[in-house]
């Protein structure tokens, strides 16, 4: 196994087991947070999507949300989130930026799912997030 691979093991091992010492009510959109990337996929039409750490697509790995000032921030940018629907069992926040659309979905447990889409291109990027 690489180092990068057992960086990337360890990592979510972390967040997965801070995200589960966590309640449910951290992640009702009241609590900012701090999501660690650790997984992503690329996709053009046509083509087999790709597969690689978010950095090698050029994802931050980590962004703050912070629900207050509806921002997402990662160390060079930050993005204002446009729409927050929440459910009992996730928080859904989208917005644009850069000529993309993006979803950011949070579950009840702290994982996070993420698409940014344009019209020649899909980034699929999962992680997990934990209160700050």
């Amino acid at each position: 196994m690489r180092v990068t691979e057992l960086k990337r093991l360890a990592l979510a091992t972390v967040l997965s087991g801070a995200a589960t010492w966590a309640s449910g009510a951290d992640f009702d959109g009241s609590k900012a947070l701090i999501c660690a990337t650790v997984d992503a996929h690329a996709c053009d039409p046509g083509e087999v999507c790709l597969r690689d750490l978010p950095a090698g697509f050029g994802v931050p790995q980590f962004m703050n949300v912070n629900f207050a000032k509806k921002t997402i921030a990662g160390p060079k940018r930050s993005t204002e989130i446009r729409s927050i629907e929440k459910t009992s069992d996730q928080v859904l926040m989208q917005g644009n930026e850069l000529g993309y659309g993006w979803t950011v979905v949070l579950d009840q447990d702290g994982s996070m799912s993420m698409t940014l889409v344009n019209n020649q291109e899909v980034l699929v990027v999962f992680g997990y997030c934990t209160p700050q």
